[in-house]
């Protein structure tokens, strides 16, 4: 929870709810008018990343090895998807019903073994040039969804271009973007007492509930400064456009409004923080958003309920990770299930890709602590699925050894996937982007999108 001293900057935010009111007697065109339009080609497609943070297990997920010895083998057994041949983990059915509607890289590699280093390499495309393994790290260059704020810029209907539920995540920062291309926190949308976070959508056009405008421009400044001592913005202009462009679209808030959907479809996805952040992620998309990131954890506390990070003894958890992936995979199932036939059956997966993620893989073989069992952390194989993006579907790319230790066909890196995603995105991923000493900073610089999925 992030606490605020009256001293202190105020969070992006309260920023953006206090921003709109400063701006008074501005209008909305006037601001728009004064944005430049970015060049980008088709700004009409979005990406969902489901970030599962910790790292999945490959041989717990798409990459089983039944017929490999006890101590590498998967604990779970494969089931077979409607695509012959494609087998995936037992405890995805609903996937596993899905086959024709998703592709399964099993050849993702990269060498950073920490959680932040993990995430930097995946999320970024650069990889840290000191490598942090107490996982503390973050990222000298942006990632995906700062990169499409900075690239892309506001949708038409001022509709924020990267969104993250519950939260953001905590290894990357937009850097030389500056702060106004971070990632926008929705909180949980499954929460009893969600509420937007661009606050009262309208505030700012009515001028009885303006208040005193004098005593938010202070605060303005105040928030000026606390960001510019780190070298963050140069100018308050942006947040203060970007916040009165969000708060007075009537296209922003109907998009948060999640009762606008059937308790039906609400049900299908799972009344739970991976359902309903699902759920929204799709709205966000189709009105205009580029990039949301769930990074989530199982909607319960208690030790079953936790990310992927599933090695022996992880956060003093006793007992086998096998159960605490039984129930962590169902939730991540249906709310993926469903994501995946919503987009479908609104002819959205031309527009919208879905990628499926962690930052590295699980140890092939087996290890035990204190009669706990897990896998470690292993960055050199790894699976990512996708979905939509008008990508070739119902197929597995790429193969790993007998034991999922490295890849042995079709060998791949965040980088591609990156790529993948950007040429989707209509963004050049070769193009420059300023850094803070005025040099040019390629979006990515080795990478290309994967060719089977063209």
């Amino acid at each position: 929870m992030r606490h605020r001293h009256c001293s202190g900057p105020l969070p992006r935010r309260e920023f953006l709810q206090v921003g709109a009111l400063a701006l008074g007697g501005a209008t909305l065109p006037q601001i728009l008018a004064g944005r430049a339009a970015a060049g980008v080609a088709n700004r009409d497609t979005s990406v969902i990343l489901l970030y599962l943070h910790g790292g999945p297990s490959q041989l717990e997920t798409y990459d089983l090895k039944p017929d490999a010895p006890v101590e590498y083998r998967s604990v779970f057994n494969p089931i077979p998807t409607n695509v012959p041949g494609m087998d995936i983990c037992e405890h995805l059915p609903l996937q596993a019903k899905l086959g024709d509607k998703i592709a399964i890289v099993r050849s993702l590699h990269h060498e950073m073994s920490s959680h932040s280093d993990g995430g930097i390499e995946v999320l970024t495309g650069k990889t840290p040039l000191v490598p942090d393994p107490a996982s503390q790290s973050k990222s000298d260059h942006p990632d995906i969804g700062s990169v499409l704020s900075k690239v892309r810029g506001m949708s038409s209907h001022a509709i924020p271009p990267y969104m993250a539920m519950p939260r953001a995540m905590y290894m990357t920062r937009p850097t030389y973007l500056g702060l106004q291309h971070a990632a926008l926190d929705c909180g949980d949308p499954s929460a009893d007492n969600f509420r937007p976070p661009i606050g009262q959508l309208n505030a700012g056009i009515d001028g009885n509930r303006l208040g005193d405008r004098r005593s938010l421009l202070r605060q303005l400044d105040q928030f000026r400064a606390g960001v510019d001592l780190h070298g963050n913005v140069d100018a308050t202009d942006e947040f203060t456009q970007l916040a009165f462009q969000v708060l007075t679209s009537p296209q922003t808030a109907a998009a948060f409004d999640l009762t606008q959907e059937s308790d039906v479809l609400r049900d299908q996805y799972g009344r739970n923080v991976w359902g309903q952040s699902c759920l929204l992620a799709r709205r966000l998309c189709e009105a205009g958003t580029a990039v949301v990131s769930l990074y989530v954890n199982t909607p319960r506390s208690g030790p079953e309920f936790t990310n992927w990070d599933d090695h022996a003894l992880n956060a003093g958890r006793p007992g086998h990770f096998g159960g605490f992936m039984r129930t962590r995979l169902s939730y991540f199932d249906r709310a993926l299930a469903t994501l995946i036939k919503d987009i479908y059956a609104r002819d959205l997966d031309q527009r919208i890709i879905i990628v499926v993620t962690g930052e590295f893989g699980r140890t092939p073989r087996l290890s035990e602590n204190a009669g706990s069992v897990g896998r470690n952390h292993w960055p050199q194989a790894y699976s990512v699925l996708f979905s939509g993006g008008g990508l070739k579907t119902g197929q597995v790319v790429g193969a790993t050894n007998s034991k999922a230790e490295f890849p042995v066909e079709r060998p791949y890196s965040p980088q591609d996937v990156l790529a993948t995603i950007y040429r989707h995105l209509g963004v050049d991923y070769h193009q420059g982007l300023t850094d803070h000493a005025g040099r040019p900073i390629p979006i990515l610089f080795s990478g290309a999108p994967i060719p089977e999925l063209a």
